[in-house]
């Protein structure tokens, strides 16, 4: 039985996934995909994405171990994650996850605070006198 192993990102947060062929069982942090995210349904998902895709929802067991970032960008590594690994165990693959920017890494960032400004680019509010 090959583990595949690959790193999915996004913002802040940091996604170490190992799948391997199984009967669709996915551990994030040790927790069910329901434990993990709760009541979040678009969440889910998304995470659920790349392996619906491809048909291996229910032949694939997904371990995950994320750190960094809220939720939502854990979810999203956790997609990126899934996807890259999902092409290193079946080259074939890319074909249909390529066009449906799953391996692409997300690259947005928070942009950082300037002096002068409150926030990135928030200007302190004009007083006319």
């Amino acid at each position: 039985m090959a583990t595949i192993y690959a790193t999915g990102k996004r913002k802040e947060a940091i996604a170490k996934v190992w799948i391997t062929p199984g009967n669709g069982e996915m551990l994030i942090n040790g927790k069910t995909l329901d434990q993990w995210l709760g009541g979040h349904e678009t969440l889910k998902m998304k995470v659920r994405l790349p392996l619906e895709a491809t048909k291996q929802l229910e032949s694939m067991n997904v371990k995950a171990s994320t750190l960094g970032g809220g939720y939502s960008a854990q979810a999203d590594a956790v997609k990126h994650g899934i996807a890259k690994a999902l092409v290193a165990y079946e080259p074939s693959f890319r074909a249909i996850l390529k066009p449906m920017g799953l391996l692409t890494r997300d690259s947005r960032v928070v942009e950082r605070k300037k002096p002068g400004k409150k926030k990135a680019r928030r200007s302190p509010q004009f007083s006319k006198r």
